[in-house]
């Protein structure tokens, strides 16, 4: 095994601590238990709610963002704005908002000096009282970092779970014949790509915390796994050998990882430990088995096996014993990707001919088909578990979509002339 170091570049004008952090927050109060929405209820109502937009400068593009972030949930209704009654000078009046069946209203102010920042006050109608002050500042050039700050705070203390508006999606991205990483905020904007070398990249995998991503790459006609570090802004090569070298996901801990590789013939499952640099070997199979993808509490591995004669989705224990099937119906069944309680496994199973996206439980049971058109590939959860990210050609040119884990609002986030794929979403 040979170990590399070197820089990383991201392309554009933010670096990548821009692309990670947000300076966020001078002074915040919730000052509500109370749940309005519980989205953990199959029959949860779609929740009535007015957005002004922001008084002052990129005021309604901060308003737009937030919008859209809370759309696209499937837990809120934004009521038109030529609706309202009361203006956004107005002091807060509930008996403005009752008789429009107005559960929530949200005010703010922008203002734009050295730095950009937002007043935001979020209004229970049926209490007459604010449930959310709050303060935020950004630089200009992070405005939707900002905006997606906002809205999950709201979406935090209207349902009392976290968002994922201020995620990031990694994914692989091609032109002219040469691919790398790009990374991008979880609706498709703000996209990046990092400076690597390499004609030929495979999936990313977040590290727990966010900070760092391994991933496989041919250079020099050798498959090898890379670790990228954003806070160091450093690159490695932590893992080479004969034959493919595909990486998997991070156990719990982010300090060893799995992958499959062909060291000693066909692919076998393996365990690589960052601390000491050590391989351990899990499978010793004459058939193929690839994908590995580790478990929330770390003590399962799902992965794809083609010893019951197709590829099938397979779990086992973190050390190899144990191993059951998962799928049994279709003909080709890959890609596995847990749920971030372990209760789901989202993959790419054939069906008619083409590929689509599937949940199942991990006892084999609730199998759900959530994709029909074109081929859809490459799956992986949302950290709240609620959405879910994966590839299609459905318009012609593969890219990345994103939907609700429950398959709707299915919508493409990468532009047409980039091929994209292999999507992960951030942890964080």
């Amino acid at each position: 095994m040979r170990v590399g170091a070197g820089k990383i570049t991201v392309a554009g004008s933010l670096s990548m601590a821009a692309l990670c952090f947000l300076c966020l927050l001078l002074t915040p109060s919730f000052s509500s238990a109370k749940i309005f929405i519980d989205i953990t209820s199959p029959q949860a109502r779609k929740l009535p709610i007015a957005v002004f937009d922001f008084q002052g400068p990129k005021g309604k593009e901060i308003a737009d963002i937030i919008r859209d972030d809370l759309t696209f949930t499937g837990f809120f209704v934004c009521i038109n704005k030529a609706s309202y009654i009361e203006t956004a000078s107005q002091a807060f009046d509930p008996r403005n908002w009752t008789p429009l069946g107005v559960d929530a209203v949200v005010k703010g102010t922008a203002t734009l000096g050295s730095n950009l920042a937002a007043t935001v006050t979020l209004y229970d109608t049926l209490e007459g009282r604010a449930i959310l002050k709050k303060q935020y500042q950004a630089a200009e050039d992070l405005l939707r970092p900002l905006a997606h700050a906002i809205a999950d705070d709201i979406y935090t203390a209207l349902t009392g779970q976290p968002g994922v508006f201020r995620t990031r999606i990694a994914f692989v991205g091609e032109k002219g014949g040469r691919s790398g990483i790009y990374i991008t905020d979880w609706d498709g904007h703000r996209m990046k790509k990092i400076g690597l070398r390499g004609s030929m990249v495979l999936s990313p995998h977040w590290s727990p915390d966010g900070t760092r991503i391994i991933y496989s790459a041919e250079r020099g006609r050798q498959w090898s796994i890379y670790l990228l570090d954003f806070l160091r802004m450093t690159e490695k090569r932590v893992f080479t050998s004969a034959g493919i070298n595909i990486a998997g996901n991070f156990f719990p801990r982010g300090n060893s990882f799995v992958f499959s590789s062909s060291r000693a013939g066909t692919p076998d499952l393996y365990t690589y430990s960052l601390a000491a640099g050590s391989v351990r070997r899990l499978t010793s199979s004459y058939g193929i088995e690839v994908s590995p993808a580790v478990s929330p509490d770390g003590k399962h591995i799902a992965f794809v096996s083609d010893r019951g004669g197709s590829p099938q989705v397979y779990v086992m224990d973190s050390d190899g014993t144990g191993i059951r099937r998962v799928t049994f119906k279709g003909s080709y069944n890959t890609s596995p990707y847990w749920s971030p309680t372990g209760d789901r496994i989202v993959f790419a199973g054939r069906q008619g001919g083409r590929n689509q996206i599937f949940t199942v439980k991990p006892d084999g049971s609730q199998l759900v088909q959530l994709t029909e058109s074109g081929n859809n590939e490459d799956p992986s959860f949302s950290p709240d578990g609620r959405y879910i990210t994966f590839s299609s050609d459905r318009d012609g040119r593969k890219g990345i979509y994103i939907m609700r884990a429950n398959g709707e609002s299915q919508k493409r986030i990468t532009p047409r002339d980039l091929k994209a794929f292999g999507p992960r979403w951030s942890p964080n």
